[in-house]
């Protein structure tokens, strides 16, 4: 469970980055019949909050634990 768990997260990450250069590309595309900016961002800002609980959700499940020592 803990491999299938970092992989969905390294998932979502890829996902967020994929979302984010999406987002630079419609800032920069001309024309009015692409979607707008903010949807992408949006996407990037739900996907970042999923992964944050996930991440709390694995650390009360036991199947991550926190580093004990930061340095």
């Amino acid at each position: 469970m803990p491999l299938l768990f970092k992989l969905v997260i390294v998932g979502l990450l890829l996902v967020i980055i994929f979302n984010l250069g999406r987002a630079l590309v419609m800032m920069l595309k001309e024309g009015d019949n692409a979607r707008p900016m903010s949807h992408y961002l949006g996407r990037r800002v739900g996907l970042s909050a999923m992964i944050i609980i996930l991440l709390l959700i694995a650390m009360a499940a036991g199947w991550i634990t926190p580093n004990p020592r930061p340095y």
